[in-house]
């Protein structure tokens, strides 16, 4: 197995490309909900927000897209629970709450620790539904990366993630030949796809610009699971995919769980 693509592109000129920290504004938990610390690595903390639903659903854990952190996602629990599922979503180093600093190589492995953090609570809690992983965009990496190995995982769902990386960092402005990073090699989300055997969803923006939908197509191509859909969101963008899905983004979200 080839080490990781992102390992390689552990560089400032693209970390400072790639990454768009926020901080966490304060906002207050919503009621019944509450935030986890995790501990990933020396003296840094990754922190998550817990919406727990019943216990016998699913669970899913959430990474984020770039600028967003994870207390963005409070107001869009309830149509996590409505679909079906408990939410769990996690910021990046140096997002929101958490310590450090991002990075391309930590992007990946720090959703390991992530994992066995939410498995350990929800095993403490008394949760039996399973684990499903979820990514947009930039967090399509982390949840790709647990979903290809990590055999606690039962589904996994794509939203505007990426296929290649190299050129997402062309479109973003990052001149990878200039710092000799044009030849990298290594395994990158499409890569990974290829050992993904449990459910999956993609779903993508028809005018997504930032990451075209070639990326998704590329990613249900290479998945080797034999349930596997991608849905296409019509008159929408890489911003505009949630509130335009609307009924078809989070219905496809539910059939996904409902068939764990």
């Amino acid at each position: 197995m080839k080490e990781d693509i992102l390992a390689h592109l552990d560089h400032p000129a693209v970390n400072s490309g790639v990454f768009f920290p926020r901080p966490d504004p304060g906002y207050p938990l919503p009621p019944g909900s509450e935030e986890m610390s995790i501990a990933v690595g020396q003296s840094v903390t990754i922190w998550a927000r817990f919406h727990p639903a019943d216990r016998s659903l699913p669970t899913i854990l959430h990474f984020h897209g770039n600028g967003e952190i994870a207390a963005d996602y409070d107001d869009l629990a309830p149509a996590f629970h409505e679909a079906g599922a408990s939410l769990v979503c996690a910021d990046f180093r140096g997002y929101g709450k958490s310590t450090g600093s991002p990075s391309m190589r930590y992007l990946t492995l720090d959703a390991h620790p992530v994992l066995d953090a939410v498995l350990h609570l929800l095993h403490g809690r008394g949760h039996t539904g399973p684990v499903v992983v979820m990514g947009r965009s930039l967090g399509s990496a982390p949840a790709i990366e647990l979903a290809s190995c990590r055999p606690e995982v039962a589904g996994l769902v794509v939203e505007s993630g990426f296929a290649r990386t190299l050129p997402l960092l062309g479109l973003l402005g990052i001149a990878v030949g200039l710092i000799g990073l044009d030849d990298v090699e290594g395994e990158d989300n499409e890569d990974k796809m290829a050992r993904v055997r449990v459910p999956v969803l993609l779903m993508h923006a028809d005018s997504d610009m930032i990451v075209p939908l070639w990326h998704a197509e590329r990613n249900h191509e290479s998945t080797s699971s034999r349930t596997k859909k991608l849905v296409v969101i019509p008159a929408a963008d890489h911003n505009t995919i949630i509130a335009r899905g609307g009924g078809l983004y989070w219905g496809s979200i539910a059939d996904l769980l409902s068939k764990l």
